[in-house]
């Protein structure tokens, strides 16, 4: 058996816990998938229209961006991340079933808003878990071993509900979610607790470390870097997160009979790419730094935008999401990376975590508004323009204003 983790020194977590931790890394994600398009199909199919569906995916939506920074605050709060990780799969799960049992208003939207409530603390748990594990020196190349089995997780769960969706009924989508809790269950059980050293989860400086850590909440949050960065990945999704469903639009107006298809191979290109990419971007991050990397990410997002606008044929288009992948590589091990090199010492790691996940709801949130608006009015060349235009922007940013976190190591 591994000796208890001791503060201030390298990390040995087991096999045993390093595994299981990748295993629930994946079927996380698995469960996750569930709640994706797979809702609007469902709720169709019991006769929702399609005002009361877009009132339960509001409602999510709202409750996961104003519920960022208290989830990360919860994680920080926590003696263990892995307890508060399991009463959220237990949540999720419940949401689930309940969705499954009785899709009426209340129950739905009670059942959202608790999917919502619990994501917000399942992120910054799972990036504190790692941590915890295995310690800042390593977090790069962990960071990218869990994107990497959350994409696969991602790709094999859209191919099983999407097959029950079709062989049995949308209903069944959720009953696979609600299973699927319990070997997530398993494997967030199967993490040695006593490895988890919870100071180091919670991006603390060791008690054994001379230097007295700065523990103010105020000071993290007016870090020049951290408001740089959150500013940063809000740009990055105003101009990435109406890309896919901006072109959806145009290939079905393009080839409506080969559409699903298309936009289902559009989404599977990038989580291969993930899968493929991720751990060597954790690596090459504590080699070539972070900004070179953030800069690799914006640029093939600023290529793919440029690209959407010119390219008419709808099978290239699907090629073109080859840059997708690569942005999600390198922002799926980034953010939580940065996150921790800017919050270490602070105590308030999942807090910080749950600052930039603002930024990114924000993000997003306007990023379709936008992109729909000027899709309407100038046409979507037009508008992809934008969104390239965005993705230069967030370049300009790190290239002028990012310091390279990585020197803080």
């Amino acid at each position: 058996m591994p000796p208890e983790p001791k503060p201030g020194r390298d990390p040995q977590p087991s096999r045993q816990s390093l595994r299981g931790l990748d295993w629930f890394i994946f079927f996380l994600a698995d469960v996750q998938t569930g709640f994706g398009p797979f809702i609007a199909v469902y709720l169709t199919t019991e006769k929702w229209t399609q005002a009361q569906i877009g009132l339960v995916l509001s409602i999510g939506g709202v409750v996961g961006l104003i519920g960022q920074m208290p989830g990360g605050a919860i994680v920080d709060a926590a003696r263990s991340e892995r307890l508060v990780a399991g009463f959220a799969i237990i949540t999720i799960g419940c949401a689930a079933l309940a969705y499954a049992s009785w899709p009426i208003l209340p129950v739905v939207l009670t059942a959202a808003t608790l999917h919502a409530a619990a994501s917000c603390v399942l992120g910054p748990a799972i990036a504190a878990i790692s941590l915890g594990l295995v310690g800042r020196v390593a977090i790069g190349e962990r960071l990218g071993r869990n994107a990497r089995f959350a994409s696969l997780g991602n790709g094999v769960a859209a191919a099983v509900m999407g097959t029950c969706g079709y062989l049995i009924s949308s209903r069944s989508v959720f009953l696979v979610t609600c299973c699927l809790a319990i070997p997530t269950l398993l494997a967030l059980a199967s993490i040695r607790e006593r490895e988890v050293d919870v100071a180091r989860a919670h991006g603390a400086v060791p008690p054994e470390t001379a230097e007295k850590p700065d523990t103010n909440v105020l000071h993290l949050v007016c870090q020049r870097a951290l408001l740089i960065f959150a500013a940063s990945v809000l740009l990055l999704q105003l101009a990435n997160a109406a890309m896919l469903p901006l072109m959806a639009g145009v290939v079905t107006t393009r080839s409506s009979q080969w559409a699903p298809v298309l936009i289902a191979f559009c989404i599977v290109v990038p989580q291969a790419i993930v899968a493929l990419l991720s751990p060597s971007v954790g690596a090459k991050a504590q080699v070539w730094g972070r900004r070179p990397l953030l800069l690799l990410g914006f640029g093939a997002l600023a290529i793919r935008g440029l690209l959407f606008s010119t390219v008419h044929d709808p099978y290239l288009l699907v090629a073109v999401q080859l840059f997708d992948g690569i942005t999600a590589s390198v922002f799926a091990v980034m953010i939580p990376l940065i996150v921790a090199d800017v919050a270490f010492g602070t105590g308030h790691f999942n807090l910080a975590q749950g600052i930039v996940g603002t930024a990114t709801g924000i993000g997003a949130s306007l990023s379709t508004v936008l992109a729909g608006y000027v899709s309407d009015k100038f046409g979507s060349s037009l508008a992809f323009l934008g969104l390239s235009g965005i993705a230069m922007l967030g370049f300009a940013v790190i290239a002028l204003l990012m310091p390279d976190t990585r020197d803080r190591c």
